[in-house]
């Protein structure tokens, strides 16, 4: 079985397919994330992260599908690079972190409150999931792209020397 099924059925398990979300379910929104970032050049690692980037909850998504304490469980099935990914995403204090990221490639960790530096190649991988999750949800849910739109694409613009070119574009196509 490759990776990304045995995610995608770990997922089932975990009830993703019956947590609401804008779009229809967790599960549908998880695979669009993954597929999305695909389309738009992300190797397995990433793709995997988008898969499973609601795993221990969000900021904005509290529903853990798994305990922090059970990192290694999801470790071991999308690998250290894409875990590592997830964690970080999950852990990100947005209040504290998305603003200031282009200038300090630092993420607030939520729960620690510590701040963690990005290395060079965390900071493309996470700004590029960030932003396709958020553009999934804001095509989804015409209420939220009405009250944050305007938010989003100015800090997206402000992310533009940390994004890639296709998702950059994406997020232009989307948002205006």
């Amino acid at each position: 079985m490759s990776r990304e099924r045995a995610v995608r059925e770990w997922l089932r398990e975990r009830g993703a397919e019956s947590v609401d979300h804008p779009g229809g379910t967790l599960y549908a929104h998880l695979g669009r994330v993954h597929d999305r970032l695909g389309a738009l050049g992300h190797g397995p690692d990433v793709q995997l992260a988008g898969l499973t980037h609601a795993a221990y909850g969000t900021d904005g998504f509290d529903l853990a599908l798994l305990p922090l304490a059970e990192r290694a469980v999801l470790r071991e099935l999308v690998g250290e690079p894409a875990e590592a990914l997830v964690h970080l995403y999950g852990t990100c204090d947005r209040s504290r972190s998305w603003k200031a990221l282009p200038g300090t490639r630092r993420v607030w960790d939520r729960f620690t409150g510590l701040a963690y530096d990005l290395a060079p190649g965390q900071i493309q991988p996470f700004t590029d999931l960030t932003i396709v999750n958020e553009l999934d949800v804001v095509e989804r849910d015409p209420g939220i792209a009405e009250r944050h739109g305007d938010q989003l694409r100015e800090l997206f613009e402000s992310w533009a020397p940390l994004a890639s070119a296709p998702v950059l574009a994406e997020s232009r196509r989307v948002l205006g």
